[in-house]
């Protein structure tokens, strides 16, 4: 007869005795540090305490969870460096018609830079629809507008070359549905096809996020960006919520229909932008090392 220990609900889900409760091998021969990691690690972090409840604490969890803590996002919140010059990755999470367009670019120093956009026409009844002041946003200069009912491609894609003007871009990603519609408009705007090759798609599938997630929430954790409070990441950082395949792969939904979460699509975007070039780019390093040495 099989028995599944389960730790109460009543009890502290990071303690000890919990952990001891549902497995009574905590002591005999599992790896203890790496369970109590497990834990520390999901106190801090919303999105992975579903992961540990089910898999050391053996209980039911939903299937969707908080993606950072408002502690977390706060440890975080130093205003980033000046982005003139600087070299950048970006994410751009491109939307069709009347929702929020988002372009997040990161630094080598963690320096998060954010351009959010929504048409003009009609912004005050979605400000009153969503429940979000984005009409007051405009008017503070943390939310652009872009002429008309509908996103104007046009004017993203001369945003986007007043920004490859101003700083070293290594790569922006993008996810494929609406960058077609885009194209046009970056050709127009003058980039070139060295330019456009730093145009990268990146899927918002399980498995193309799940990897740049991961990065987002050690960065996260360790404090090493610099996003200076901007209420719409925040915003969008706030209604973030992962959702996990039975791999154990993650992916960003909302967590309530109306909540936007573009922002922190596009952070996520970014960041696995940067690490996929640094990883290629070591890579080139490691074979230029292995190949002069074997000469």
């Amino acid at each position: 007869m099989v028995r599944l220990q389960t730790a109460p609900e009543d009890i502290d889900p990071f303690s000890v005795e919990a952990i001891r409760l549902a497995n009574p091998a905590f002591d005999v021969f599992m790896n203890q540090k790496e369970v109590l990691d497990m834990a520390a690690s999901a106190k801090r972090l919303p999105s992975r305490q579903a992961e540990f409840e089910n898999l050391v604490l053996n209980r039911r969890v939903e299937a969707k969870s908080p993606f950072v803590s408002q502690s977390v996002w706060h440890m975080n919140k130093e205003e980033p460096g000046e982005l003139a010059g600087a070299t950048v990755w970006g994410g751009l999470d491109l939307s069709s018609v009347s929702d929020l367009t988002a372009l997040v670019l990161n630094t080598t120093q963690g320096d998060v830079h954010c351009k959010f956009w929504l048409p003009e026409e009609g912004l005050a009844d979605k400000a009153r629809n969503d429940r979000v002041p984005y009409d007051i946003w405009a008017k503070q200069g943390w939310l652009n507008t872009t002429p008309g009912k509908a996103i104007e491609y046009g004017f993203i894609a001369r945003e986007l070359r007043r920004v490859f003007d101003l700083c070293n871009v290594r790569a922006l990603a993008f996810d494929r549905y609406n960058m077609r519609f885009l194209r046009p408009h970056l050709i127009d705007a003058g980039f070139t096809d060295v330019e456009l090759e730093r145009f990268v798609e990146f899927g918002q599938g399980f498995v193309s996020m799940s990897p740049a997630l991961r990065e987002l929430e050690a960065k996260l954790l360790g404090a090493q960006l610099k996003h200076g409070n901007h209420p719409i990441l925040e915003m969008c950082a706030k209604n973030a919520t992962v959702i996990t395949d039975p791999a154990g792969n993650r992916k960003f939904v909302k967590g309530k229909s109306s909540g936007r979460i573009d922002g922190m699509v596009a952070l996520a975007m970014s960041i696995g932008a940067q690490t996929s070039d640094e990883v290629e780019e070591q890579g080139d390093v490691n074979d230029f090392i292995y190949n002069f040495l074997s000469v």
